[in-house]
């Protein structure tokens, strides 16, 4: 049986940057995993779950650790493999890595104007003379250019995106950790705030567990750093570093955060759509709290608009690369930049943007419900890719690469098993039901498009054979 193909970017022609340094590829990897779904997001699961969130925050944390886990074994032995998409196709086959690397574009597309619409609302506070659709359209020009420019101006601009919510996280954990053991609050130690409202679990253990999905969708963003390190001068060694670091970044920024937060305030007085951390900061009496809370927002908003701006025009490249998108996609400019991917990419944000302000809101609603669960069949499939090749190199007697996943095949399979727990608690969630339903939709949609495009090829393959 002939074994699935594997990516090779043996032509110059076609060749990325390598501008990226490492501590672009370490802000970047950081950055991927801190967005608005934390510092905003994270209201919606302390209502659901109240003040043991935190656990269902270590949960999805373990599941992504495992994830990236997976990704640095096949990144260490499959160094010619630029893109986390491509190990799909690695593993299973072409129509894996055509499944997959449309997903994956279409969830990050959709981030585009997403992002875009989030970080106009902030803008209009200070900029009432303009609408959100005009301050929109300005943010998704200035991120156009921004990568048109080059991979090093988007690096440089997520590295110091990154680098603002990094230090705001630390000195939130140190202030709320100070009021929380009772050093710098009147009253002592909150922790009763754990315990209080109903106890630590008020809605119970299923409600903890029924918190992990949404939770789950803010924490993605970790394997940006695989699509970024293509860029970068050895790829293999730069994703097998950021892989097996991810776990501390998901306990500080994320764990520990969260717990802080449900510890100095009572999960009560928090409000979804609101920002905990705004609410914990004017708890403790931190002077000017809505205002930089604010600004660290519209920054998270901001780099999470440039990476969805950088990953998609990515991974459309590569898809192009491996022909299953229009070869126009693959040319590149002077500065190693694949100039049709990013406008296609921003032609999607402009129209989306469009589409949720002046269209009829059903347009967006059902834009987005259609990318809801489509990260975890990525990953679940990414996850199948391991086990794969894993099987296959113990086959033949390889030898093991530098990063291997734990416990193997038994943590990989329980990867896969607990994301489709997350799936089925979608599919019985009356909040999340319609994602799920619309992402299964989307799923069919790709599939049933490789099926096509096979088709197509077959004739073709078969003329070319015969010549």
């Amino acid at each position: 049986m002939t074994q699935p193909s594997i990516p090779d970017q043996s032509d110059p022609t076609h060749h990325l940057s390598r501008s990226l340094k490492g501590r672009h590829l370490a802000m970047i990897s950081i950055g991927g995993i801190i967005g608005a779904g934390l510092f905003v997001g994270s209201s919606t699961s302390i209502k659901a779950a109240g003040p043991a969130v935190f656990i269902s925050y270590a949960i999805t944390g373990m599941l992504i650790l495992m994830v990236m886990r997976m990704l640095g074994e096949m990144a260490t032995s499959l160094p010619n493999v630029r893109s986390f998409t491509e190990f799909a196709r690695a593993g299973l086959g072409e129509g894996a890595g055509f499944v997959v690397g449309w997903l994956y574009w279409y969830f990050w597309v959709i981030v585009v104007p997403v992002e875009a619409i989030a970080g106009a609302k902030i803008l209009q506070i200070w900029m009432p003379d303009f609408t959100q659709l005009q301050i929109g359209l300005g943010l998704m020009t200035i991120m156009t250019c921004v990568n048109l420019m080059s991979a090093r101006s988007y690096a440089e601009f997520e590295f110091w995106f990154a680098s603002i919510k990094v230090a705001a996280i630390l000195v939130f954990v140190v202030i709320a950790a100070s009021f929380a053991f009772g050093w710098t609050s009147h009253s002592g130690a909150t922790f009763a705030n754990l315990v209080n409202n109903g106890g630590f679990t008020p809605s119970g253990w299923i409600a903890v567990i029924g918190a992990v999905p949404s939770v789950f969708f803010a924490m993605t963003g970790a394997e940006i750093t695989t699509v970024a390190a293509a860029e970068s001068a050895q790829p293999d060694r730069a994703i097998a570093k950021m892989t097996t670091t991810v776990i501390w970044r998901i306990l500080i920024f994320y764990v520990v955060s969260v717990f802080l937060i449900v510890s100095v305030v009572p999960w009560t007085s928090v409000r979804s759509g609101e920002s905990p951390f705004t609410l914990a900061l004017n708890t403790m009496h931190v002077p000017g709290a809505s205002i930089i809370m604010s600004v660290i927002i519209l920054t998270a908003v901001l780099s999470c608009l440039n990476s969805a701006f950088y990953v998609s025009s990515r991974v459309l490249f590569i898809l192009a690369e491996r022909g299953d998108a229009p070869q126009s996609f693959v040319k590149l400019n002077k500065r190693r930049v694949p100039v049709v991917s990013v406008l296609i990419g921003a032609a999607a944000g402009f129209l989306g943007i469009i589409a949720a302000i002046e269209a009829p809101q059903k347009v967006f609603d059902f834009l987005l419900s259609s990318s809801g669960a489509l990260i975890v069949f990525v990953y679940m499939i990414t996850a199948a890719a391991q086990i794969a090749l894993r099987r296959r190199r113990e086959r033949n007697g390889e030898a093991k690469p530098a990063v291997i996943m734990w416990l193997f095949p038994y943590l990989s399979y329980l990867t896969i098993a607990c994301m489709a727990a997350v799936l089925i608690a979608m599919a019985f969630t009356p909040g999340q039901r319609q994602d799920f339903n619309v992402s299964c939709l989307t799923l069919v949609v790709a599939v049933a498009a490789y099926l096509i495009v096979r088709r197509r090829r077959q004739p073709r393959a078969a003329a070319s054979s015969i010549a």
